[in-house]
């Protein structure tokens, strides 16, 4: 799904996401993962107040260790030094109803901001990137027969899962502090909820697929995504014109300088 998105959000104008690395790691503590670093472009799209105290060229970088059920990534900016973002998660086989399953402190615990995110009547803040084939409350898998999702979904279907985010940020800069912070933390959540509709809606296309399956198409989609990225108004190597991308990207970074757990159930 990750894959898929990030050569959704690239474009031929320099600008989306470009795949660094993508390798097996190993963490004494969570074992055997994959490890990953992109570079995601995005200078023109970010808005104008933002745009006229960057760079004209500038990315974040977005480093990421996925030893499922538990992932940890980090954005850092090219040009905002004192700009760092973490995301813990955890992945768990309920509707959100686990209070700590990241092991937060007492202090974190009592400091973080919780905010639920409900997959299938959440809306999308903009709407640009609303597609009705990838909306839970319409879509059916033909492969799990699951969905459409109904008002009280998340009480009554199995299977379910819910993803929980931790998110630490810190942007140390006098004066933009507060406005960047908010910033992040509108285009996280944002970020997030479209990302886990397209997971569900997307579930036909990896449905069965062995972890080998998934390596070989993860290598074909980071081929496209970086020629894509490099090729005038998206026209790939082969000269035909690539057509998947409609959305324009929003991966600000995530949230505020509070511990937040964001719940996506899903």
């Amino acid at each position: 799904m990750i894959a898929r998105h990030s050569l959704e959000q690239t474009s031929g104008d320099g600008e989306g996401v470009e795949i660094v690395t993508n390798e097996p790691c190993e963490d004494p503590e969570h074992g055997k993962g994959q490890y990953t670093e992109k570079r995601i472009h995005l200078s023109s799209r970010l808005p104008y107040w933002i745009q006229s105290i960057c760079p004209r060229v500038f990315y974040v970088t977005e480093k990421s260790w996925n030893f499922f059920p538990f992932t940890k990534t980090e954005y850092t900016c090219s040009f905002v030094p004192k700009l760092n973002v973490s995301i813990q998660t955890k992945y768990e086989n309920n509707n959100g109803s686990s209070d700590n399953c990241l092991h937060l402190s007492e202090e974190k615990l009592n400091s973080r901001i919780i905010e639920s995110i409900d997959i299938a009547f959440d809306e999308l803040v903009n709407n640009k990137h609303y597609k009705r084939e990838e909306d839970p409350k319409f879509f059916k898998s033909t492969k799990t027969n699951r969905g459409p999702l109904v008002e009280g979904w998340r009480e009554t279907d199995k299977p379910i899962m819910c993803s929980y985010k931790l998110v630490d940020a810190s942007f140390e800069v006098f004066l933009l502090q507060s406005k960047v912070e908010d910033f992040i933390q509108r285009s996280i959540r944002d970020v997030l909820l479209l990302g886990h509709r397209q997971a569900f809606a997307w579930v036909d296309e990896w449905f069965g697929m062995t972890i080998e399956d998934v390596r070989a198409y993860e290598r074909k989609i980071q081929e496209e995504t970086n020629n894509k990225l490099k090729q005038p108004n998206g026209i790939t190597e082969n000269g035909a014109a690539n057509n998947t991308c409609d959305n324009s990207l929003e991966k600000g970074a995530p949230e505020e300088a509070l511990s937040t757990n964001l719940e996506n159930n899903g």
